[in-house]
């Protein structure tokens, strides 16, 4: 009874879940190459190659921003290759005490100039074609719902991460003696066969073959979408990792809000700079460039983000250290890798997803491929379903004729 059970499930929870697989996967399989689809569709907002002019400092661009956009604040910001991307909130109106209407979210600068080379609120398809692949990443991330969505889709990423074991199982032989030889045909797809035999071989055997990955990026959906309430519960019984989520509310018992910080972004860039170099001497990290900043107000605290050996993902904000608004002290150091195992792993799966396994092409390539393997997988079970629904319903009204013949 436990097989046909499994069956059951699979096929029930596979049919509810495959409208959702097919918009992530093809969504995913763009994504794998966004940098590169957004230079094509936005190429305004990459500033020229500067040979030989070395980028300007990070704070030097925060302040180049602030200074162009008076009614926006910076909240984070990342240097690029070629464009600093600032992300950006509205400032107080001191007369009506309420935020300035502003029709942007992010603004893009030259990295090398600190000139203005446009700005967007992202994924806000009303601003047309500028808005095509933060839409998509929208849509991807959370169905272009905000927090409902993000829901929907941390459920659909449980069920698939539960789906994975069960598939699994599904494609083992019933009987173990001679396992290889029994399970080999569940690998490989008959091409002379039927249209039907040829879609369920498609579904078993792609599943097979890209099984690790299917689960990585199912568990990794669940991380995004469900991390209080499933990934960190989990993560943090199995392994030694420091939730994010306490570490952050430790910290807003500890320090208080500091919207006029006495350290502006030029300063703060200077003693991030000089705490990182101590830090990383200290950690045996090896710095490689400056990659970003932020200043949290509801914390007081200035975050300064380095690229660096430890790190696994290539556009990422992963080695950073928080340091206080106004004395410039540390107040936090956060290290990719190396520390934490469940972090070390957290780390891993963010950079599998993205398709940012240290900006290898090969990857970005297979990751394409997979998404499309998930789409096709959630086609063929459809097909498969339908044809075998089909299929029971002629049997029945085969039995019921005869019945009634006789």
């Amino acid at each position: 009874m436990v097989r046909p059970f499994f069956v059951w499930m699979h096929r029930w929870v596979g049919l509810l879940m495959a409208a959702f697989l097919i918009i992530e996967g093809l969504t995913g399989s763009l994504l794998a190459f966004r940098n590169s689809i957004e230079q094509f569709v936005t190429p305004q907002l990459y500033a020229e190659p500067h040979p030989g002019t070395a980028p300007l400092g990070l704070g030097t661009l925060a302040a180049a921003g602030e200074a162009q956009e008076p009614l926006a604040r910076i909240g984070y910001f990342a240097a690029e290759d070629r464009q600093a991307i600032l992300h950006v909130q509205p400032r107080i109106n001191p007369v009506t005490q309420k935020p300035y209407d502003i029709d942007f979210d992010r603004i893009y600068l030259d990295p090398w100039t600190g000139r203005e080379l446009g700005k967007r609120r992202d994924g806000d398809l009303s601003q047309g074609f500028l808005n095509l692949v933060p839409f998509i990443y929208r849509l991807h991330m959370n169905l272009a719902g905000g927090t409902s969505g993000e829901l929907v889709l941390g459920l659909v990423a449980l069920a698939w991460t539960i789906d994975c074991f069960v598939g699994l199982y599904l494609t083992l032989p019933v009987a173990f003696g001679r396992f290889v030889s029994r399970w080999k045909p569940a690998w490989l797809i008959k091409r002379r066969a039927s249209a039907i035999r040829v879609n369920y071989d498609l579904h078993r055997a792609g599943g097979l073959w890209a099984w690790p990955l299917l689960f990585v990026l199912a568990w990794s959906g669940v991380m995004f979408n469900l991390r209080e309430a499933v990934y960190e519960p989990v993560t943090g019984a199995l392994f030694d990792y420091e939730s994010g989520m306490d570490s952050y509310a430790s910290m807003m018992r500890l320090r208080h809000a500091n919207p006029t910080p006495r350290l502006d972004w030029i300063a703060a860039q200077a003693a991030g700079a000089r705490l990182m170099t101590q830090e990383a001497a200290r950690r045996g990290l090896k710095v490689l460039r400056p990659y970003g900043m932020a200043y949290i107000e509801s914390l007081g605290v200035y975050t300064y983000g380095v690229v660096s050996d430890a790190d696994i993902q290539h556009h990422a904000w992963s080695t950073s250290l928080w340091l206080d608004g106004d004395s410039g002290t540390l107040v936090q150091m956060d290290v990719p890798s190396g520390e934490h195992a469940g972090n070390t792993i957290e780390t891993w799966l963010r950079a599998l997803h993205f398709a940012d396994l240290w900006d290898s092409l090969l990857y970005r390539v297979t990751v394409c491929v997979l998404g499309l393997v998930i789409a096709t997988v959630s086609m063929t079970g459809i097909y498969i379903w339908i044809k075998k629904r089909r299929a029971r319903l002629h049997a029945r009204l085969q039995v019921a004729a005869g019945t009634d013949h006789g």
